[in-house]
């Protein structure tokens, strides 16, 4: 078992010291960290925690899952591995249009008009 651990439905008020002092209660917490929106720079409502051994992480889960903090109950687990995303963002392509024959508005489009 992994210790490091998933935390969600968190309160959009938690910090990283509040989730530190709650999961300390349990065991050494070696990591938090607490997702925040790119844009925003406001908290997603989930973080995780890395305590110090597995036993110490199953002792957090066992308290902790379910448990009401700030009015929400928490879920708390075993965090899975980061899964590979392909490079890149989303795709976009062109701005509209489309494919081949007289291209309207920006972009798309693409055949050429021949003039007699």
């Amino acid at each position: 078992m992994s210790n490091k651990l998933f935390v969600g439905n968190l309160s959009f008020n938690t910090t990283e010291n509040d989730l530190n002092d709650l999961f300390a209660a349990h065991g050494t917490v070696t990591e938090t960290n607490l997702m925040m929106d790119r844009e925003t720079g406001r908290p997603r409502g989930f973080g995780f925690v890395t305590m110090s051994s597995a036993e110490e992480a199953q002792k957090a889960i066992d308290a902790l899952n379910g448990k009401d903090v700030d009015g929400r109950a928490l879920t708390v687990n075993v965090a899975k591995p980061r899964e590979e995303r392909a490079p890149g963002g989303g795709g976009r392509r062109g701005y509209g249009g489309g494919g081949s024959g007289g291209g309207g508005g920006y972009g798309g489009g693409g055949g050429r008009r021949e003039r007699y």
